[in-house]
């Protein structure tokens, strides 16, 4: 009887330190009606979902969220369950860019262990800029979760020759976003994002943005304290991708992400030419959703 005494205020511990850190990691800010979270390596983890099938997950790039991607969600979730997630510190979080874990490993390690939590197997895994390196970190760590990889302008940074075009790809996102950090200082957030669209871009973007999309990086713009570059990925890394892999770049993207996926097709030579995508710069899916709708399913649809 003593010992059954004795454990019960232990059994009543735990329970209470699991309620605790339940409590801890709930969200302490507004989440919108259409979107869940999950807690998901000590972090709130939102998230859209819907449809039924195999999964598509999507990640947002720099200054972006879930909302991103509102072209393909409606159509993707007719024939597959779509997943589009709000990496860490992102909205409907209001982050002030202070804090030491925000970074391209901790963002894959979420989504890894997101998709691990959902149990949706084998996933489409499709990443835009940023969220490109964020899935290029997943494909690297984690690759028995992913089905396909489908990289759409991703900012994939490799070793590469010392040339002036090397050269001027490398340093495009390190540039971009110490541009983007050093204008965001000055306390005008609003003309910060009109100089790192249009640097993404072309001059005069910003301007013709609809304003939910200005709206939507407004909310995200401070995280871009929180970028501290991206990783290395090797020949090796590549060539131990054994999934398909769809790269896509639009007509008017920066030539920095056509440059690396030229050097990617050097170390794997399977790999595709890129799928372009006209009449479209950075933000392809959403500039010509139609279009980069079609390559998307027709890619996921043959795997």
């Amino acid at each position: 009887m003593r010992r059954h005494l004795l454990a019960l205020p232990l059994f009543v511990i735990l329970c209470s330190g699991t309620q605790l850190l339940a409590q801890e990691i709930r969200p302490s800010w507004p989440i919108p009606s259409e979107i869940k979270w999950e807690a998901t390596n000590g972090y709130p983890m939102a998230y859209r979902d819907a449809g039924t099938g195999t999964p598509i997950v999507l990640v947002h790039g720099s200054t972006n969220d879930y909302r991103t991607w509102n072209a393909q969600f409606s159509v993707f979730s007719q024939t597959h369950r779509v997943i589009a997630v709000s990496l860490r510190h992102f909205y409907p979080e209001r982050w002030d860019g202070v804090g030491t874990d925000f970074s391209i490993e901790q963002h894959a390690q979420d989504v890894a262990a997101l998709i691990k939590k959902l149990n949706l197997g084998k996933v489409h895994l499709v990443g835009h800029s940023r969220g490109g390196a964020v899935v290029i970190e997943v494909a690297k760590s984690h690759p028995e979760i992913i089905r396909t990889l489908v990289l759409p302008d991703a900012s994939i940074e490799m070793p590469v020759p010392e040339t002036a075009e090397a050269k001027e790809a490398a340093e495009f996102t390190e540039r971009l976003i110490g541009t983007l950090q050093k204008n965001l200082k000055t306390g005008d957030p609003t003309k910060a994002a009109e100089i790192f669209v249009d640097m993404l871009n072309t001059p005069g973007t910003w301007p013709k943005l609809p304003e939910p999309v200005k709206d939507m990086i407004l909310a995200n713009i401070y995280t871009a304290l929180g970028d501290k570059g991206r990783p290395i990925t090797s020949c090796s890394d590549v060539k131990n991708f054994v999934f398909p892999v769809l790269l896509i770049t639009a007509d008017k993207s920066p030539k920095k992400f056509e440059f690396f996926y030229s050097e990617m097709r050097k170390c794997k030579g399977d790999l595709p030419l890129s799928i372009v995508i006209p009449n479209a710069g950075h933000g392809m899916h959403r500039n010509n959703p139609e279009a980069f709708n079609k390559a998307t399913l027709s890619f996921v649809a043959q795997h």
